[in-house]
C-alpha cells in the first residue's frame, strides 16, 4: 500500500462515525462535510466524504455492527477503484508576445481520459499580489464572463471545449495587461488540470534624443564634468541606454566616467529613460564623437537604434604657439596690406595674445593688420600667449621682409634734342631688393631690352617718346617706369601722302592733310597757284613735327601748296586738284544755243519771203539781185579763233569775203 493510500485510510478511520457511534436508541446530528484528501494542490484534485444530511437514528447494536461492516466493505471497494479517476492534461504556451494596442490570443489545449465533452472551463489571471482572479466560467449549460475586471469589456473566449481547445482573446492590449493567465479544466469524474501562460506586452519607444553641453570643458577639472544627456521616451518594457565614444562603449568608472540613469513610468506603464554622462576629459576628446545606443524589446527579440553624434568643446592649455603671415601669400612688396596671425596649440579661454616688434607692443590680439606697408616695416615680429590662470607665457617669432622697387632714373632726363645723323645713348635704372628686368617701349611696341637704349644715325623717324619699364619678375605687379622724349632737329620734311593728284566734282569740298617732320616745330602756310592764301582748318603739334589740315571747295582746276619752314630751311608739297564735270556742261550749253539760233534764222527767212516783215505784202520787186536776196548768212565765231564761218540759207559754208547781199550776224 502506498503512502498516500495509507494516509487516506487513516483519515477514513478517524471519522467520528467509526469512533463515536451514538448510544443505542439515541439520535445524533450528522457531522458536516469534510475534505479528506487532496492529491495535488496545484491541480485542485480533491476527494470529499459527504455523509447523508439529516439525523442518524439510534439502532440496536446488531444493526450498528451491520452498518459498520457495510461501511468498511464500501471503503474497501472505494479503495480498489482509486486508480480509475479521470486524468486531465492541459497544454499551454509559456508566453504570448504582442505589441501594445494589438490583440492577444492565449490558447488552452487539453485532453482527458474521460473524453473532452462536458468539461468545466475556467480562466484566471494572477494579480501582482499573487492572488488569482477569475474572469471566465463555462460548462455544458452556461458561459459567464466575470464583471468588474480589467478584461471584462475586452475579452472573448472561442471554443466549446468539445475539440479539446479553447482560446482566450484580449483586444487592445496595454502594458498593464502583462500578467500570468491560468486555464483550469475539470473533468466529469472530478479530474482537474490547469495550464499557465504569461502575456508579454511591447511598445517601441520614440526616437531617442541627445543633447551635449554648450559650454567648454576644461582638462584641469578635478571631477567628471557633464558631457550630455540621452533620453528615450514611452517604451515598454524599459529600454536600455549605452553611451559610446568613437564606437567604443563607455563603462562606468567612479573617478573617470559616471553614468546616471533616471526612469519615469506613466499611468499606462510606458517607461521613459534618461541617462546623463559625466567624465574627465582629455585633449584628445576635442576630436571625439559621443552618442547613445538604445536597445529595446519587441516580440521575438530585441532591436537597436542610435542617436546623432555630438562633439564637445575641450579647453586645454597651449604648449607652443605659431606666428605667420596670413596674407599676402609669398613675397611682400611695398604698398601691400599684411595680416600677421598668431595661434597656440591649446584652447583655453583664459589665454590672451599680443604681437610686438622690438619690445614694442603693436596689438593685444592674435591678428595684426598693417596697410600700405613700406620697407621700414621689415623686421622680427613676436607673438606671446599668456595663460591668465597660471600666468605662464609662451612666445614665437617670425621675420617679415618688405621688398621694394624705387622709381626709375633716366639719363638723360625727360627730354633730349639731337641733330639728324647724331647718335644717342640713354640709360634707365631702378634700385630694388630683387632682380629687375628693363624694356624700352615706343608707341606701344617693345623696341629694346636692357637698361641701355642706343639710337644711332637719328632721323625724324627716331624722334618721339620712349618709355622704360622696370619690373621684378618674382613679384607680379611690382614695376616702375620713366619716359624720355627725343627731338631730332633739322630742315622740315613733308611726308608725301598716298595721293597728291586729286579729281573732285564741281563744288565738292576736299580736305588736304600735310604731315611735317622737323624740329623746332615748323610753321605751315597754305597757298594756291594763283597766289592766294588758304585758311588752315586745323593744325596740331606732335612729337615728330606738325600736322596741318586745309579744306578746299572745288570750282575749277586748282593747285594748293603746303609750305613748311623753320630756322633750318623749308619744304613744299603741291596738291593738284582737277575739277570734273564743268567743261562738258559749258560745251553742251553752246551746242544748244547754236541749234536755237539756226531755228530762229530759218523762221526769220521764211517770214521774209512771205513778206511778213520789212513792210512787204504779197509780191514785191527788189532792186537787189536775186542771188543777193536769196542768201541769208549766219556768222559763227569761236572764242578760240579769229575765223568767222558763214552759213548759207541752205547750210553751205561760205568764206567771209563772199557776203553779198543782206546777212544776219550771230555771235557769241
Amino acid at each position: 500500500m502506498s503512502r498516500s493510500h495509507r494516509h487516506f485510510l487513516q483519515d477514513l478511520l478517524s471519522l467520528p462515525l467509526l469512533h463515536h457511534l451514538p448510544p443505542r436508541g439515541c439520535t445524533a446530528a450528522a457531522p458536516a462535510s469534510r475534505t479528506v484528501f487532496q492529491q495535488d494542490q496545484s491541480l485542485s484534485h480533491s476527494l470529499s466524504y459527504k455523509p447523508q444530511h439529516g439525523q442518524l437514528q439510534c439502532r440496536p447494536t446488531t444493526m450498528a455492527a451491520r452498518d459498520t461492516a457495510s461501511l468498511l466493505v464500501g471503503l474497501l471497494v472505494l479503495f480498489h477503484t482509486w486508480g480509475v479517476w479521470a486524468n486531465v492534461e492541459v497544454n499551454m504556451e509559456d508566453r504570448v508576445e504582442v505589441f501594445m494596442g494589438d490583440t492577444a490570443q492565449i490558447t488552452c489545449m487539453f485532453t482527458s481520459s474521460d473524453g473532452v465533452g462536458g468539461m468545466v472551463i475556467q480562466w484566471f489571471y494572477v494579480k501582482p499580489s499573487g492572488e488569482k482572479q477569475k474572469i471566465y466560467y463555462q460548462d455544458t449549460t452556461m458561459k459567464v464572463v466575470d464583471r468588474g475586471t480589467q478584461f471584462t469589456e475586452r475579452m472573448n473566449v472561442n471554443g466549446t471545449g468539445a475539440t479539446g481547445e479553447i482560446v482566450l482573446t484580449i483586444s487592445d492590449v496595454q502594458p498593464v495587461d502583462e500578467l500570468e493567465f491560468i486555464c483550469l479544466i475539470k473533468g466529469l469524474t472530478d479530474g482537474t488540470g490547469e495550464g499557465r501562460t504569461k502575456l508579454k506586452v511591447f511598445e517601441t519607444p520614440e526616437r531617442p534624443t541627445i543633447e551635449g553641453v554648450q559650454t567648454g570643458i576644461s582638462v584641469n577639472e578635478d571631477s567628471p564634468s557633464k558631457i550630455g544627456v540621452c533620453e528615450v521616451k514611452n517604451g515598454f518594457p524599459k529600454p536600455n541606454i549605452t553611451w559610446y565614444r568613437n564606437n567604443t562603449p563607455l563603462r562606468a568608472d567612479q573617478d573617470v566616467v559616471k553614468v546616471v540613469p533616471s526612469i519615469t513610468t506613466d499611468s499606462n506603464k510606458l517607461v521613459s529613460v534618461r541617462s546623463e554622462l559625466s567624465m574627465k576629459v582629455t585633449k584628445e576628446d576635442k576630436d571625439n564623437l559621443f552618442y547613445c545606443e538604445i536597445t529595446y524589446f519587441v516580440p521575438g527579440g530585441t532591436r537597436m537604434t542610435e542617436t546623432n553624434r555630438i562633439n564637445i568643446t575641450v579647453y586645454y592649455p597651449s604648449t607652443a604657439v605659431s606666428v605667420w603671415v596670413e596674407s599676402p601669400k609669398g613675397k611682400i612688396k611695398e604698398g601691400d596690406s599684411i595680416e600677421i596671425h598668431c595661434q597656440g596649440n591649446g584652447n583655453m579661454p583664459s589665454s590672451f595674445f599680443k604681437i610686438s616688434k622690438k619690445d614694442s607692443d603693436l596689438v593685444d590680439s592674435n591678428v595684426l593688420v598693417m596697410d600700405n606697408v613700406t620697407r621700414h616695416q621689415s623686421g622680427v615680429y613676436k607673438c606671446t600667449s599668456t595663460d591668465t590662470d597660471t600666468f605662464e607665457e609662451i612666445s614665437e617669432n617670425t621675420t617679415v621682409f618688405v621688398n621694394y622697387l624705387d622709381p626709375a632714373v633716366l639719363v638723360p632726363e625727360d627730354t633730349v634734342v639731337v641733330d639728324q645723323g647724331e647718335e644717342l645713348t640713354a640709360t634707365c635704372n631702378a634700385l630694388s631688393s630683387l632682380q629687375t628686368q628693363t624694356v624700352w617701349i615706343k608707341n606701344g611696341v617693345k623696341i629694346s631690352v636692357g637698361h641701355s637704349l642706343s639710337l644711332k644715325n637719328n632721323t625724324f623717324e627716331t624722334a618721339g617718346t620712349y618709355m622704360c619699364v622696370v619690373t621684378v619678375p618674382e613679384i607680379e605687379g611690382m614695376e616702375t617706369n620713366g619716359t624720355l622724349t627725343v627731338y631730332v632737329q633739322g630742315r622740315p620734311y613733308i611726308l608725301t601722302p598716298e595721293y597728291t593728284e586729286i579729281e573732285a566734282s564741281y563744288e565738292e569740298t576736299v580736305n588736304l592733310n600735310c604731315d611735317v617732320r622737323g624740329f623746332p616745330a615748323p610753321s605751315i602756310i597754305w597757298t594756291t597757284s594763283d597766289g592766294k592764301n588758304l585758311e588752315t582748318t586745323s593744325q596740331m603739334k606732335t612729337e615728330e613735327g606738325v600736322t596741318s589740315v586745309v579744306s578746299v571747295t572745288v570750282t575749277n582746276d586748282i593747285t594748293a601748296f603746303c609750305n613748311a619752314s623753320n630756322e633750318f630751311g623749308t619744304d613744299v608739297l603741291a596738291f593738284n586738284i582737277t575739277a570734273t564735270g564743268s567743261r562738258g556742261f559749258i560745251i553742251a550749253v553752246i551746242i544748244i544755243c547754236i541749234l536755237l539760233l539756226a531755228i530762229l534764222g530759218s523762221v526769220l527767212y521764211f517770214l521774209y519771203k512771205k513778206g511778213k516783215i520789212c513792210g512787204r505784202s504779197g509780191k514785191q520787186d527788189l532792186t537787189k539781185d536775186k542771188s543777193s536776196k536769196d542768201n541769208i548768212v549766219v556768222e559763227m565765231k569761236s572764242d578760240n579763233t579769229e575765223e568767222a564761218v558763214l552759213l548759207g540759207v541752205n547750210g553751205e559754208k561760205q568764206p567771209p569775203n563772199d557776203q553779198s547781199g543782206e546777212y544776219l550776224d550771230v555771235q557769241k
